[in-house]
């Protein structure tokens, strides 16, 4: 399998996020793409497919609403999307994402979840040059050449595109996420995503164990719990994260 398989495998996970979160996450989401391209669903290419994806969550459809309204009204909140990078026990390491209306709050929330543990944040660029930012979609088609072909001529970076049995899989910077979906839509209509994700990718994954993957796992979950924290992304490998 090629590296889009591996990506994949290794896609984004919410791991033990309760249901609540997993709506307050898409609802600030919403918000802040409604912020950047308008609240009209049509009109706004990103939250059509942002909300497509939500309803795919099973987020309900009165949360979707509410996000939107609260949109359209004055500004009494202001989320910004912040990212924190951070160093675990061994050599693993953390990329924080996090929606929030109190960067302040947010930020002392995590650094006190570091602390607890004793490891700490590192500054801008300490860990993410060690990930890769992508966007990887798939669509059920054989088309492969027919999209590959779409993709160059629309001067799209392609990182990887895999035939996995009948998924194609495209890997992008996530620059060109929103043009890769473009280019796709153009060529296949309506068509349902089976993959849509976008998010930081190690570019090596470790493993841990004895103390250091239990103090991995105590700071992982805590991170978690924090409200404001929408993904977590490490090089620790999946199947040790509890």
């Amino acid at each position: 399998m090629g590296r889009a398989y591996a990506v994949r495998e290794a896609s984004i996970k919410k791991n033990g996020a309760a249901k609540g979160k997993i709506y307050t996450t898409f609802a600030k989401e919403i918000y802040l793409v409604c912020k950047r391209g308008g609240t009209e669903v049509e009109a706004n290419s990103e939250l059509k497919r942002l909300i497509d994806k939500a309803k795919k969550s099973q987020v309900p459809s009165d949360i979707i609403d509410r996000a939107i309204a609260k949109a359209k009204g004055a500004n009494q909140e202001d989320y910004k999307e912040v990212i924190y990078e951070g160093f675990g026990p061994g050599a693993s390491t953390l990329v924080i994402k996090a929606l929030t209306d109190n960067v302040n709050r947010t930020v002392g929330e995590v650094r006190a979840a570091f602390n607890k543990v004793h490891k700490s944040l590192g500054v801008t660029n300490s860990v993410t040059y060690n990930y890769d930012h992508l966007t990887i979609v798939g669509i059920k088609s054989d088309k492969y050449d027919e999209l590959f072909e779409a993709l160059l001529n629309e001067g799209i970076d392609i990182v990887d595109l895999e035939q996995d049995e009948d998924l194609l899989i495209v890997t992008a910077k996530y620059n060109d996420g929103t043009k890769v979906k473009d280019v796709i839509d153009k060529l296949f209509g309506s068509i349902e995503y089976e993959i849509d994700e976008s998010g930081m990718y190690p570019k090596d994954k470790i493993t841990l164990d004895g103390e250091d993957l239990e103090t991995f796992n105590k700071l992982y979950k805590m991170l978690d719990e924090i409200e404001d924290v929408s993904e977590i992304y490490t090089n620790v490998e999946e199947n040790l994260i509890n």
